[in-house]
């Protein structure tokens, strides 16, 4: 007796499986995930027979090649950023302290700033760069250090330039303090 009761369990439960209209049958079947093999099946029934589905081959861009540029060294007393750019300005690499991991106190160190030089050099050295016009800019502790890691991977530096802003007079000093 109890295996007559699951039989017409079972056959309610499939009966609520199938859907009741064309619309939720459709509907049904716009849920169904699609395998594989069926995707393929449509793409080879797609294309006429005879002629074979062409795939399109990217093209490579060529990389510019620059062989002299300028590469700006922004050291302040908290981190070191190294620019490189062509002679227009257009920049080809850069990096800084904190991009190579470095974190809090550790970015303002001369070693971030070498490591951070030489990384922007060595992304540069894929456009062929030889000769570098160094400026520098800011007073951080990293300025010479970073001068000196791009110098490491035998890029000729043609002249270093300090252009850190120094105010002639600049703005009104504060009052002076009463005590």
């Amino acid at each position: 007796m109890a295996d007559e009761e699951k039989k017409p369990a079972a056959k309610a439960a499939k009966k609520s499986e199938k859907p009741e209209t064309a619309a939720a049958a459709k509907d049904a079947a716009a849920k169904k995930p699609e395998t594989k093999e069926a995707a393929a099946g449509k793409d080879a029934a797609a294309a006429p027979e005879g002629e074979e589905k062409v795939k399109k081959v990217k093209k490579n861009k060529s990389k510019r090649t620059v062989s002299e540029g300028n590469a700006y060294v922004q050291s302040s007393f908290n981190n070191t950023i190294v620019t490189i750019t062509d002679l227009s300005g257009k920049v080809i690499a850069w990096s800084s302290a904190g991009s190579n991991g470095f974190k809090g106190a550790k970015k303002a160190t001369p070693y971030a700033a070498q490591i951070s030089a030489e990384a922007a050099i060595n992304k540069a050295l894929l456009y062929g760069i030889q000769k570098l016009h160094v400026f520098v800019k800011g007073v951080g502790a990293g300025r010479e250090q970073a001068v000196r890691g791009l110098h490491s991977n035998g890029v000729d530096i043609e002249s270093i330039t300090d252009v850190t802003p120094i105010p002639h007079n600049g703005c009104r000093p504060r009052k002076a303090r009463r005590v």
